[in-house]
């Protein structure tokens, strides 16, 4: 923290050295000591806890009730902080007007998160189908809002706005703010923002690769942060998740066990180069084959030989629920139900239903709760538990119930 905090001083020292025309070396003088210390782990820990102690820290084997964790004093792991002040990566965009004629630290000085939580407009719901839902909603916000309460004690945040909105797309015509939460239905969801938007008829005739590579839809930190600040106040924002061992489990299973011209290459080949002992010498070149006791191996490894990916990444790293307030949480378990109801509430054409068809790989079964069970039975108890610690945070927020571990 003291170290965060020098280098920090030391920015604004930097700044208020220049002059009032703050230059563009200058701007990006300040946004590498902030980088800087952002890639280092000096994340808040509970107040009055050690680093060291809030770092050793582990969950509770077998919790199974987190409306009692969220009550509990337990802390999280220094890495998993929900209120941990992010810094732009080093290569942020910097909007035109503000390289040439204002510091960076003034665009930040009335941008607070998170923002306000909107009442949902129920003025296009018809039918009393939806009362249940709308109740499950009611709850899952309040719930998230009682977390992000106990566990910051600050009213207002500041931090690196364009980094936080990063996962977030845009869909103006309805005014929604969608956050990509990966196998948690993001493909489906893709679909039906283009059909929103205009850009297609119906969400059943759209490619994969048109969803994930066509690059029709627009993501908030392509705004300036006006435009950004704004939508976040005005624009419904919404969020869908899933249970956290499923997400995972899920991942492994689409990304490792079919071919795939990206993460074998990639990440397979740095795997079973670290983990595997006595690899063949075709693993190593194809990267193929990767075991779920190896990559879940990579996961927990403080070192690991190439970084992270969004489809296994923290939901509370991806979407930062308790800085930006969602106004919507769906669930993958009731996904059908979430999604159609959202699309009445924000005023969708009547035609329009969430798809219910599985993206890829549509003969393989679902991961339930019983194929993850078989997967964690590759894992020693120690494996598990250190993966269930792992997303601690999102089992938390969310309120999922923990594996057995």
């Amino acid at each position: 923290m003291c170290i965060n905090m020098y280098i920090h001083l030391t920015a604004m020292v930097i700044y208020h050295h220049q002059s009032a025309r703050c230059s563009t070396h200058t701007a990006f003088q300040y946004l590498f000591l902030t980088t800087f210390a952002a890639s280092r782990d000096f994340t808040l820990q509970p107040l009055g806890m050690p680093r060291k102690a809030a770092w050793r820290r582990s969950a509770p084997v077998g919790l199974s009730n987190h409306g009692m964790a969220v009550s509990s004093s337990r802390p999280w792991r220094g890495r998993a902080d929900p209120f941990a002040v992010v810094a732009a990566p080093s290569g942020s965009r910097l909007p035109e007007q503000q390289k040439t004629s204002e510091s960076p630290l003034s665009w930040f000085r009335g941008v607070y998160l998170p923002p306000a939580l909107h009442p949902l407009n129920k003025t296009f719901v018809k039918g009393g189908e939806w009362q249940d839902i709308d109740s499950t909603q009611e709850k899952r916000r309040a719930f998230l809002q009682d977390f992000c309460r106990k566990y910051n004690s600050r009213k207002k945040l500041q931090t690196h706005l364009v980094h936080l909105v990063s996962r977030i797309y845009v869909e103006d015509r309805h005014k929604v703010l969608y956050c990509e939460v990966p196998k948690a239905g993001c493909s489906n969801w893709k679909r039906v923002l283009m059909v929103l938007s205009g850009l297609a008829a119906s969400a059943n005739n759209i490619s994969h690769d048109d969803v994930h590579y066509g690059k029709h839809l627009r993501k908030l930190d392509s705004y300036d942060l006006k435009g950004i600040y704004t939508r976040l106040n005005m624009y419904t924002k919404f969020i869908f998740v899933r249970d956290p061992m499923e997400r995972l489990v899920s991942a492994f299973r689409d990304k490792f066990e079919h071919p795939n011209s990206y993460y074998h290459p990639v990440f397979g080949k740095a795997i079973i180069k670290k983990y595997r002992q006595n690899a063949d010498e075709e693993s190593l070149q194809t990267g193929s084959g990767v075991k779920f006791k190896e990559f879940i191996q990579y996961l927990l490894d403080s070192h690991r030989p190439i970084g992270m990916d969004i489809h296994w990444e923290q939901v509370s790293k991806l979407c930062y629920p308790c800085l930006i307030n969602y106004d919507f949480i769906g669930k993958f378990e009731t996904l059908e139900e979430d999604a159609n109801y959202f699309l009445q509430l924000v005023g969708a054409p009547a035609n329009l239903k969430f798809p219910k068809f599985k993206d890829r790989h549509s003969s393989d079964e679902r991961t339930s709760t019983e194929v993850v069970r078989q997967y964690l039975k590759e894992l020693s108890k120690e494996e598990r538990q250190l993966t269930y610690d792992f997303y601690y945070l999102d089992y938390l927020m969310f309120n999922y119930t923990s594996p057995l571990v």
